[in-house]
């Protein structure tokens, strides 16, 4: 028997304001990048990707993980949603993503320019299909 995802319920509207969230942390890091601040860049685009994701699981499934593993996404969107070869990319677009969280917020390393522009292609990729999940 496969466990389920810790979870909390949500008022399926709600993913409006996650989107919204993701949105803010998306404009954030953008400026962050273009003013060379690789780690604010690189925590803003982390936390944008999570919102994201978080807004389509309240959309999908009228749920959201609740914990501190933010992997768990990722569980739960393939556990919410039709499972398609669209859909398997965004998310390993979104593990890499959410792979930088400790290193980029936590651990005292010194992100530069090239670091970015990796988390910000697989954060591109991942946020064109967010969007569309969110459109439709």
């Amino acid at each position: 028997m496969t466990k389920r995802t810790i979870r909390k319920s949500f008022d399926k509207i709600k993913f409006k304001d996650y989107k919204k969230v993701a949105e803010n942390f998306c404009s954030g890091a953008l400026l962050a990048k273009d003013y060379e601040y690789w780690n604010a860049a690189g925590v803003l685009f982390v936390h944008a990707a999570i919102a994201y994701a978080d807004a389509i699981t309240i959309k999908t499934g009228g749920v959201k993980c609740q914990g501190e593993d933010h992997l768990q996404v990722i569980k739960l969107l393939k556990e919410i949603l039709a499972t398609s070869g669209e859909n398997n990319k965004a998310l390993v677009h979104l593990e890499k993503i959410i792979m930088h969280k400790t290193a980029v917020s936590y651990s005292g390393d010194v992100y530069d320019e090239k670091d970015i522009e990796n988390i910000w292609k697989n954060f591109d990729r991942f946020k064109i299909w967010a969007v569309t999940q969110l459109n439709n």
